[in-house]
């Protein structure tokens, strides 16, 4: 009878410490999510030399589903006010998946003669040199996408690397951006 109640007791003793490491690495996901949803829900002053293009750009998000798209740490693509937005992985320069289809509008541009102006933006973690040469790789990854779909290099230009300050999530700094000109 004692090698039952002692069996018992262990599955009870075992039964709650499971339950309280369960109960300790919810507890631990749950404000990890919490603490990831609060990055980049500052909204970005705008840098004092932005591009002069037809529809004015600005570094903000234009509303909630921007924010949430540049708050993510994954390659995306937006297109506000006719500028293309590539967003960047942190550490990374591959480009988002429909790059070609954002790039359509300034192709049809560029093919009437307008000149394509990339941009390129890094945050400012970590070393500054390396984030710029970061940023300059992504925008002649842009520039390559956008020769590559028949625009000719001499419509080209490619601004210096700019470094975003001020509040703001570091993913909306990590940006191309192409605006015609």
């Amino acid at each position: 009878m004692f090698s039952q109640d002692d069996d018992g007791q262990q599955g009870l003793v075992l039964t709650v410490v499971f339950g309280l490491i369960a109960l300790v690495v919810a507890f631990v996901i749950g404000i990890s999510i919490f603490k990831a949803g609060q990055v980049g829900t500052t909204p970005k002053a705008a840098p004092a030399n932005t591009l002069a293009v037809a529809a004015p750009a600005t570094s903000a998000p234009a509303d909630a589903a921007s924010a949430a798209l540049a708050a993510s740490d994954a390659a995306s693509v937006k297109v506000e006010n006719g500028v293309v937005k590539f967003y960047f992985a942190s550490g990374k320069a591959d480009l988002a998946s429909g790059a070609g289809d954002a790039l359509a509008d300034v192709v049809k541009g560029a093919k009437t003669g307008r000149k394509l102006v990339i941009s390129g933006f890094h945050d400012a973690t970590g070393d500054a040199d390396k984030n710029a040469a970061l940023a300059k790789l992504r925008a002649i990854k842009v520039s390559d996408a956008l020769k590559a779909a028949g625009v000719p290099e001499q419509q080209i230009e490619l601004k210096k690397p700019e470094q975003m300050s001020g509040s703001g999530s570091n993913a909306e700094a990590r940006r191309v951006e192409v605006a015609l000109q």
